[in-house]
């Protein structure tokens, strides 16, 4: 990973942990143990779309993530 990609990186994980606390709240946990339900995938399918420009199926956040689980996918998404 070069200099310029790490603040990239940064950002892009900063900005999910905003999108997932404003959803779910700041409590560590995985997105059923938050109570994350429909609503909040496509809640939070929706803003990482709209801020970031990845498409996330909310079948993704169905599959019970925790953040750093879904920061990792997301990062994947945008580095592949």
């Amino acid at each position: 990973m070069t200099t310029q990609q790490q603040p990239a990186t940064a950002d892009i994980a900063q900005r999910v942990a905003a999108i997932w606390t404003d959803v779910l709240g700041d409590q560590p946990g995985t997105f059923f143990e938050l109570n994350g339900q429909s609503i909040a995938a496509v809640q939070i399918a929706a803003a990482v779309e709209e801020q970031l420009g990845v498409t996330l199926d909310i079948g993704d956040l169905f599959e019970d993530p925790d953040l750093e689980t879904l920061t990792r996918n997301i990062l994947a998404r945008v580095e592949g």
